[in-house]
Protein backbone atom coordinates (compact mmCIF):
# COMPACT_ATOMS: atom_id res chain seq x y z
CA UNK A 1 0.00 0.00 0.00
CA UNK A 2 1.17 3.24 -0.57
CA UNK A 3 2.31 6.05 1.61
CA UNK A 4 -1.01 7.87 -0.55
CA UNK A 5 -3.67 5.02 0.18
CA UNK A 6 -2.41 4.58 3.57
CA UNK A 7 -3.27 7.99 4.64
CA UNK A 8 -6.31 8.65 2.82
CA UNK A 9 -7.64 5.02 4.46
CA UNK A 10 -7.19 6.99 8.29
CA UNK A 11 -7.66 10.71 7.39
CA UNK A 12 -9.92 10.05 4.27
CA UNK A 13 -12.07 13.89 4.75
CA UNK A 14 -8.35 15.86 5.17
CA UNK A 15 -7.23 14.18 1.90
CA UNK A 16 -10.57 14.67 -0.07
CA UNK A 17 -10.84 18.33 1.11
CA UNK A 18 -7.13 18.60 -0.83
CA UNK A 19 -7.72 17.18 -3.33
CA UNK A 20 -11.08 19.30 -3.68
CA UNK A 21 -8.85 22.19 -3.46
CA UNK A 22 -6.32 20.93 -6.15
CA UNK A 23 -9.12 20.55 -8.90
CA UNK A 24 -10.61 24.07 -7.43
CA UNK A 25 -6.96 25.52 -8.12
CA UNK A 26 -6.76 26.76 -4.52
CA UNK A 27 -4.13 24.86 -2.54
CA UNK A 28 -2.31 27.00 -0.34
CA UNK A 29 1.55 27.59 -0.85
CA UNK A 30 1.65 27.59 2.92
CA UNK A 31 1.12 24.21 5.73
CA UNK A 32 1.34 23.63 9.15
CA UNK A 33 1.44 19.53 9.80
CA UNK A 34 0.23 18.72 13.21
CA UNK A 35 1.02 15.00 15.00
CA UNK A 36 2.33 14.24 18.25
CA UNK A 37 4.33 11.13 15.81
CA UNK A 38 7.03 12.42 14.03
CA UNK A 39 6.65 9.98 11.69
CA UNK A 40 3.33 10.72 10.60
CA UNK A 41 4.48 14.22 10.25
CA UNK A 42 7.31 13.15 7.79
CA UNK A 43 5.03 10.95 5.95
CA UNK A 44 2.23 13.46 5.46
CA UNK A 45 4.82 15.69 3.91
CA UNK A 46 5.49 13.38 1.58
CA UNK A 47 1.31 13.21 0.44
CA UNK A 48 1.16 16.59 0.46
CA UNK A 49 4.02 17.40 -1.70
CA UNK A 50 2.44 14.39 -4.06
CA UNK A 51 -0.98 15.70 -3.83
CA UNK A 52 0.32 19.31 -4.68
CA UNK A 53 2.78 19.17 -7.43
CA UNK A 54 1.63 15.75 -9.44
CA UNK A 55 1.30 17.28 -13.12
CA UNK A 56 -0.58 13.40 -13.89
CA UNK A 57 -3.43 14.42 -11.28
CA UNK A 58 -7.06 12.75 -11.77
CA UNK A 59 -9.58 14.68 -9.65
CA UNK A 60 -7.53 15.85 -7.71
CA UNK A 61 -5.43 12.85 -7.19
CA UNK A 62 -1.74 12.15 -8.14
CA UNK A 63 -0.84 9.27 -10.14
CA UNK A 64 1.59 8.26 -7.93
CA UNK A 65 3.84 6.56 -10.68
CA UNK A 66 5.26 9.54 -12.46
CA UNK A 67 9.04 10.29 -12.00
CA UNK A 68 7.74 13.35 -9.76
CA UNK A 69 6.07 11.26 -7.30
CA UNK A 70 8.39 8.35 -6.80
CA UNK A 71 11.25 11.03 -6.70
CA UNK A 72 9.47 12.61 -4.19
CA UNK A 73 8.74 8.80 -2.30
CA UNK A 74 12.16 8.62 -2.40
CA UNK A 75 13.70 11.41 -1.51
CA UNK A 76 16.08 12.44 -4.43
CA UNK A 77 14.10 15.33 -5.83
CA UNK A 78 16.13 17.94 -6.57
CA UNK A 79 13.95 20.75 -5.67
CA UNK A 80 12.90 19.64 -2.35
CA UNK A 81 14.62 21.35 0.49
CA UNK A 82 14.50 20.32 4.24
CA UNK A 83 16.10 20.88 7.62
CA UNK A 84 15.84 20.04 10.87
CA UNK A 85 16.80 21.23 14.38
CA UNK A 86 20.44 20.47 15.21
CA UNK A 87 23.46 20.76 18.33
CA UNK A 88 22.74 19.89 21.89
CA UNK A 89 20.02 22.96 22.27
CA UNK A 90 17.98 21.06 19.01
CA UNK A 91 17.35 24.53 17.58
CA UNK A 92 16.27 25.23 13.73
CA UNK A 93 19.27 28.33 12.77
CA UNK A 94 18.41 30.94 11.24
CA UNK A 95 21.86 31.59 9.37
CA UNK A 96 24.12 34.18 8.41
CA UNK A 97 22.26 36.82 6.34
CA UNK A 98 25.08 36.91 3.62
CA UNK A 99 26.51 33.72 3.42
CA UNK A 100 24.09 30.94 5.21
CA UNK A 101 25.33 27.62 6.29
CA UNK A 102 23.66 24.44 5.13
CA UNK A 103 20.54 23.26 6.53
CA UNK A 104 19.83 26.66 8.20
CA UNK A 105 16.40 28.39 7.63
CA UNK A 106 18.12 31.25 5.24
CA UNK A 107 19.89 28.88 3.34
CA UNK A 108 16.97 27.27 2.58
CA UNK A 109 14.82 30.29 1.29
CA UNK A 110 17.79 31.41 -0.78
CA UNK A 111 17.52 28.21 -2.83
CA UNK A 112 13.97 28.48 -2.80
CA UNK A 113 14.71 31.74 -4.45
CA UNK A 114 16.04 30.56 -7.11
CA UNK A 115 14.74 30.02 -10.69
CA UNK A 116 13.32 26.45 -11.79
CA UNK A 117 11.32 26.94 -14.84
CA UNK A 118 7.71 25.11 -13.93
CA UNK A 119 9.34 22.98 -11.54
CA UNK A 120 7.92 23.21 -8.24
CA UNK A 121 9.77 23.69 -5.13
CA UNK A 122 8.81 22.29 -1.59
CA UNK A 123 10.61 24.16 1.22
CA UNK A 124 10.16 21.92 4.48
CA UNK A 125 10.95 22.72 7.92
CA UNK A 126 10.56 19.52 10.50
CA UNK A 127 10.02 20.43 14.23
CA UNK A 128 9.23 23.71 13.34
CA UNK A 129 8.62 24.41 17.18
CA UNK A 130 12.34 24.84 17.08
CA UNK A 131 12.33 27.65 15.55
CA UNK A 132 13.21 31.08 17.56
CA UNK A 133 11.75 34.04 17.15
CA UNK A 134 14.21 35.50 14.92
CA UNK A 135 14.22 32.74 12.76
CA UNK A 136 10.42 33.20 12.30
CA UNK A 137 10.61 36.24 11.57
CA UNK A 138 13.13 35.53 8.74
CA UNK A 139 10.76 33.51 7.40
CA UNK A 140 7.29 35.23 7.30
CA UNK A 141 7.46 37.49 4.37
CA UNK A 142 8.14 34.09 2.31
CA UNK A 143 5.29 32.19 3.92
CA UNK A 144 2.73 35.12 2.98
CA UNK A 145 4.31 35.02 -0.40
CA UNK A 146 6.50 32.12 -2.15
CA UNK A 147 8.53 32.09 -4.97
CA UNK A 148 6.37 30.71 -7.51
CA UNK A 149 5.61 27.29 -8.07
CA UNK A 150 6.94 27.13 -4.20
CA UNK A 151 5.32 25.49 -1.02
CA UNK A 152 6.61 25.73 2.05
CA UNK A 153 5.67 22.67 4.81
CA UNK A 154 6.35 23.16 8.66
CA UNK A 155 5.32 20.23 10.82
CA UNK A 156 4.93 20.02 14.68
CA UNK A 157 3.91 18.37 17.34
CA UNK A 158 3.55 21.64 19.75
CA UNK A 159 2.10 23.96 17.09
CA UNK A 160 1.30 26.75 19.95
CA UNK A 161 4.99 27.08 20.45
CA UNK A 162 5.18 28.67 17.15
CA UNK A 163 4.39 32.34 16.91
CA UNK A 164 0.77 33.39 15.79
CA UNK A 165 1.57 35.55 13.12
CA UNK A 166 3.66 32.32 11.81
CA UNK A 167 0.95 29.61 12.13
CA UNK A 168 -1.56 32.57 10.59
CA UNK A 169 -0.19 32.26 7.18
CA UNK A 170 -0.47 28.56 6.97
CA UNK A 171 -3.10 25.90 6.64
CA UNK A 172 -3.18 23.99 9.25
CA UNK A 173 -3.87 20.13 9.26
CA UNK A 174 -4.28 17.91 12.31
CA UNK A 175 -3.84 14.51 12.14
CA UNK A 176 -4.80 11.58 14.16
CA UNK A 177 -2.37 9.60 16.02
CA UNK A 178 -2.79 6.15 14.21
CA UNK A 179 0.49 4.79 13.73
CA UNK A 180 1.74 1.71 16.59
CA UNK A 181 5.02 2.70 18.90
CA UNK A 182 8.45 3.33 16.79
CA UNK A 183 10.12 0.28 16.28
CA UNK A 184 14.26 0.76 16.96
CA UNK A 185 17.32 -1.23 17.99
CA UNK A 186 16.46 -2.46 21.48
CA UNK A 187 12.74 -1.49 21.50
CA UNK A 188 11.38 -4.99 22.42
CA UNK A 189 14.47 -5.62 25.16
CA UNK A 190 12.52 -2.04 26.43
CA UNK A 191 9.14 -3.40 26.00
CA UNK A 192 10.22 -6.83 28.62
CA UNK A 193 11.57 -4.29 30.87
CA UNK A 194 8.78 -2.68 31.05
CA UNK A 195 6.31 -5.22 31.24
CA UNK A 196 8.99 -6.67 34.88
CA UNK A 197 8.66 -3.69 36.08
CA UNK A 198 5.04 -3.20 35.67
CA UNK A 199 3.88 -6.80 36.69
CA UNK A 200 6.93 -8.65 38.07
CA UNK A 201 9.66 -6.82 39.82
CA UNK A 202 6.94 -5.64 43.01
CA UNK A 203 8.98 -4.41 45.77
CA UNK A 204 12.01 -7.06 44.65
CA UNK A 205 15.38 -4.51 43.86
CA UNK A 206 17.12 -7.51 42.26
CA UNK A 207 14.49 -7.81 39.96
CA UNK A 208 14.46 -4.17 39.61
CA UNK A 209 17.68 -3.80 39.17
CA UNK A 210 18.24 -6.64 36.20
CA UNK A 211 15.35 -4.85 34.28
CA UNK A 212 17.02 -1.31 34.91
CA UNK A 213 20.18 -2.83 32.95
CA UNK A 214 18.07 -3.83 30.38
CA UNK A 215 16.69 -0.26 29.69
CA UNK A 216 20.25 1.58 30.48
CA UNK A 217 21.66 -0.76 27.64
CA UNK A 218 19.39 0.09 24.77
CA UNK A 219 19.94 4.09 25.93
CA UNK A 220 23.19 3.73 26.29
CA UNK A 221 23.38 2.69 22.56
CA UNK A 222 21.50 6.31 21.39
CA UNK A 223 23.99 8.39 20.66
CA UNK A 224 26.43 5.88 18.76
CA UNK A 225 23.40 5.52 16.72
CA UNK A 226 22.78 9.11 16.54
CA UNK A 227 26.50 9.44 15.61
CA UNK A 228 26.38 6.57 12.91
CA UNK A 229 23.70 8.31 11.45
CA UNK A 230 24.65 11.51 10.85
CA UNK A 231 27.88 10.08 9.39
CA UNK A 232 26.22 7.98 6.91
CA UNK A 233 24.03 11.17 5.93
CA UNK A 234 27.50 12.97 5.40
CA UNK A 235 29.70 9.95 3.71
CA UNK A 236 29.71 11.33 0.50
CA UNK A 237 31.01 14.70 1.70
CA UNK A 238 33.13 13.49 3.81
CA UNK A 239 34.97 11.62 1.03
CA UNK A 240 34.91 14.30 -1.09
CA UNK A 241 36.50 16.51 1.70
CA UNK A 242 39.15 14.10 2.50
CA UNK A 243 39.98 13.70 -1.54
CA UNK A 244 40.87 17.47 -2.08
CA UNK A 245 42.72 17.76 1.35
CA UNK A 246 40.60 20.72 2.52
CA UNK A 247 41.66 21.17 6.05
CA UNK A 248 39.17 24.36 6.57
CA UNK A 249 36.30 22.65 4.49
CA UNK A 250 37.12 19.26 7.09
CA UNK A 251 36.56 21.20 10.04
CA UNK A 252 33.51 23.19 9.24
CA UNK A 253 32.10 19.69 7.74
CA UNK A 254 33.09 17.89 11.56
CA UNK A 255 31.28 20.67 13.11
CA UNK A 256 28.20 19.95 11.11
CA UNK A 257 28.23 16.23 11.70
CA UNK A 258 28.28 16.84 15.09
CA UNK A 259 25.76 18.77 15.06
CA UNK A 260 23.35 16.43 12.95
CA UNK A 261 24.29 13.62 15.39
CA UNK A 262 23.57 15.91 18.75
CA UNK A 263 19.93 16.68 16.84
CA UNK A 264 19.50 12.69 16.04
CA UNK A 265 20.28 11.95 19.49
CA UNK A 266 17.09 13.80 20.92
CA UNK A 267 14.97 12.32 17.92
CA UNK A 268 16.59 9.01 19.31
CA UNK A 269 15.89 9.82 22.80
CA UNK A 270 12.48 10.62 21.63
CA UNK A 271 11.63 7.73 20.07
CA UNK A 272 13.00 5.82 23.02
CA UNK A 273 10.75 7.80 25.98
CA UNK A 274 8.03 7.59 23.26
CA UNK A 275 7.92 3.74 23.14
CA UNK A 276 7.61 4.38 27.62
CA UNK A 277 5.22 6.70 27.02
CA UNK A 278 3.22 4.58 25.04
CA UNK A 279 3.30 1.45 27.08
CA UNK A 280 2.13 2.48 29.90
CA UNK A 281 -0.72 4.27 28.56
CA UNK A 282 -2.26 1.33 27.01
CA UNK A 283 -2.22 -0.49 30.78
CA UNK A 284 -3.83 2.87 31.61
CA UNK A 285 -6.46 2.59 29.42
CA UNK A 286 -6.66 -1.26 30.46
CA UNK A 287 -6.91 -0.70 34.13
CA UNK A 288 -10.02 1.36 32.56
CA UNK A 289 -11.80 -1.73 31.21
CA UNK A 290 -10.68 -0.96 27.11
CA UNK A 291 -10.30 -4.28 25.70
CA UNK A 292 -7.19 -5.22 24.50
CA UNK A 293 -8.21 -5.37 20.90
CA UNK A 294 -9.56 -2.01 21.19
CA UNK A 295 -6.48 0.01 22.52
CA UNK A 296 -4.66 2.10 19.55
CA UNK A 297 -1.39 0.44 19.79
CA UNK A 298 -2.20 -3.14 21.23
CA UNK A 299 0.98 -4.54 19.16
CA UNK A 300 3.18 -3.16 22.03
CA UNK A 301 2.11 -6.04 24.74
CA UNK A 302 2.92 -8.91 21.66
CA UNK A 303 4.32 -12.02 23.28
CA UNK A 304 3.88 -10.50 26.67
CA UNK A 305 1.38 -11.84 29.25
CA UNK A 306 -0.43 -8.48 29.88
CA UNK A 307 -2.59 -9.18 32.80
CA UNK A 308 -6.44 -9.61 31.81
CA UNK A 309 -7.29 -6.86 34.86
CA UNK A 310 -5.36 -4.11 36.01
CA UNK A 311 -6.51 -1.91 39.28
CA UNK A 312 -7.32 1.31 38.41
CA UNK A 313 -4.68 2.51 41.02
CA UNK A 314 -2.22 0.59 39.53
CA UNK A 315 -2.82 1.83 35.93
CA UNK A 316 -2.88 5.57 37.68
CA UNK A 317 0.40 4.95 38.97
CA UNK A 318 2.55 3.63 35.95
CA UNK A 319 0.66 6.26 33.89
CA UNK A 320 2.11 9.08 36.29
CA UNK A 321 5.73 7.50 36.67
CA UNK A 322 6.01 7.60 33.03
CA UNK A 323 4.63 11.01 32.17
CA UNK A 324 6.84 12.02 34.95
CA UNK A 325 10.16 10.40 33.47
CA UNK A 326 9.10 12.52 29.87
CA UNK A 327 8.62 15.84 31.77
CA UNK A 328 12.31 15.28 33.29
CA UNK A 329 14.01 14.44 30.31
CA UNK A 330 13.19 17.60 28.56
CA UNK A 331 15.57 19.18 30.26
CA UNK A 332 19.11 18.74 30.12
CA UNK A 333 19.67 15.79 33.41
CA UNK A 334 21.32 12.74 33.93
CA UNK A 335 19.49 10.02 31.67
CA UNK A 336 20.76 6.87 34.06
CA UNK A 337 19.46 8.63 36.76
CA UNK A 338 15.97 9.51 35.38
CA UNK A 339 15.42 5.74 34.39
CA UNK A 340 16.73 4.59 37.90
CA UNK A 341 14.23 6.91 39.75
CA UNK A 342 11.13 6.00 37.21
CA UNK A 343 12.10 2.19 37.51
CA UNK A 344 12.12 1.95 41.39
CA UNK A 345 9.44 4.19 42.08
CA UNK A 346 7.40 2.15 39.22
CA UNK A 347 7.98 -1.37 40.90
CA UNK A 348 7.94 -0.40 44.72
CA UNK A 349 4.68 1.27 44.30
Amino acid sequence: MSLYAEYLKHCPDIIRCLENARVSGRMAHSFLIHAADDRVRSEFAIVLQQLTGCHNVKDGRPDLTCQFCRQIESGSYADLHKISPVGKMYQIRVGDRNNPEPNTLRYMLDHLGYTAGNHRKFGVIEDADRMGVEAQNALLKTLEEPPPETTIILSTANPSSLLPTTRSRCQMISLPDFRPPVEFDGADEVKQALFELCFDAANDLCRTEEALQKMLAVASKLAETARETAEAEFQNLSSSAAAADDAAFLKQLETRIADAASGEYIRCRRRFTGLINTFCSQIFMLSRGVKREDLPCANVFDHLPIPLEIPEERGNAILKEAEELEYTLRFNVNDELALRTFAVNLAMR
